[in-house]
């Protein structure tokens, strides 16, 4: 995607360093971040820094490809593999994370020399990076197919080219259809507590000069029950065998209210997101956040300076997952790259999807 007439990924490598958007100052101010060891690389994945699970499962890789790059002769084998450990244990939720480490130490298993590690690590990751691009796309092409013109489509939280290398997952479609020349307008869900879909979704659609409003999440069934929303399509950071989808918190509820009021539910996930060895959406472990997430707001002030603020009283708690799971009977189709498929259709193409 462009900013200013250029055109961004989400995440790349630059020698031996980790190059990556600052998601948490946009909208408000456009910085890239340099990432010179793997522990701030790590770092920039658990602070969110660099979020979505396609977004993470590149950093993953590109971390790992840092790793080697970095790594002393005498003992890179110890210092790669405590690498992967520290990128793995960053958040436990996305599928693609663990991907995209396992995918580069795979790569280097047969590395005799640091030297052909390192080549082997460096064309591993960019391989990944230009796969989970093109796989994108492909899921825009696939998705455009169902959106029909005048269409009106609600999504929840943020999974468009921010969340990914490039295009995005369930924005993806959208943008095709848009540039396609359909006719689309986009109900953008806030999603609290972080407002990705505030701050980022409605970003890029601006960008993208596509209709859009941003709405409170509560209020998605007051435009779901006046009829005016024809379709829901959603990002995955995981689903499994049985087609349950994890997805940012409030996903579950957006699928009740459209079972409820008839309204198709799609999710986008492509096939790296995709977790076959876990059986049900039970099985998926779902990460809790820090507190002040919820019990705080952040954002800029009249002076232009992005400040935290609290909103909740000082003695108050707060609890937050950052993940429900959204059962496969709630979920219309699921948009890969290699197609769209009913929930139970998965189990069904293990090969094809693997």
């Amino acid at each position: 995607m462009e900013i200013a007439g250029k055109h961004y990924r989400t995440v790349w490598l630059e020698g031996s360093t980790v190059q990556m958007i600052n998601q948490p100052l946009l909208p408000h101010q456009f910085d890239i971040v340099d990432l010179v060891d793997v522990a701030a690389t790590a770092n920039a994945i658990t602070t969110m820094i660099v979020r979505g699970a396609p977004a993470i499962g590149a950093t993953g890789a590109y971390g790992m490809a840092q790793a080697v790059l970095l790594a002393s002769p005498e003992s890179w084998k110890a210092e790669v593999a405590a690498a992967a450990r520290t990128l793995a244990a960053t958040r436990p939720t996305a599928q693609d994370l663990f991907h995209g480490v396992d995918f580069v130490k795979r790569a280097i298993e047969g590395a005799q020399d640091l030297h052909s590690a390192q080549e082997l690590a460096v064309a591993a990751a960019r391989d990944l990076a230009d796969d989970s691009a093109a796989a994108c796309e492909r899921i825009g092409e696939y998705g455009a197919e169902l959106i029909e013109d005048g269409f009106r489509i609600l999504t929840h939280c943020n999974a468009g080219w921010l969340a990914c290398v490039d295009w995005g997952t369930a924005l993806s479609p959208i943008y095709k259809a848009a540039r396609s020349g359909k006719k689309v307008f986009v109900y953008v869900d806030e999603t609290r507590p972080r407002c990705q879909g505030a701050r980022l979704t409605a970003y890029e659609l601006g960008g993208e000069q596509i209709p859009h409003a941003v709405i409170a999440d509560n209020a998605a069934g007051y435009y779901m029950a006046r009829g005016e929303i024809d379709m829901v399509i959603v990002g995955t950071d995981r689903t499994v065998r049985n087609g349950d989808v994890a997805n940012k918190i409030g996903t579950y509820e957006k699928a009740v209210l459209a079972k409820r009021h008839g309204i198709p539910f799609y999710v986008a996930a492509p096939t790296t997101t995709l977790d076959f060895a876990c059986a049900t959406g039970a099985d998926i472990p779902i990460e809790q956040r820090h507190e002040d997430e919820v019990l705080c707001m952040f954002g800029r002030d009249e002076e232009g300076k992005i400040r935290k603020v609290r909103i909740a009283p000082d003695n108050s708690p707060g609890y937050n997952p950052a993940f429900d799971v959204t059962p496969a009977e709630l979920v219309t189709a699921i948009i890969t790259e290699r197609g769209v498929f009913k929930p139970e259709e998965l189990s069904e193409n293990d090969e094809l999807l693997r």
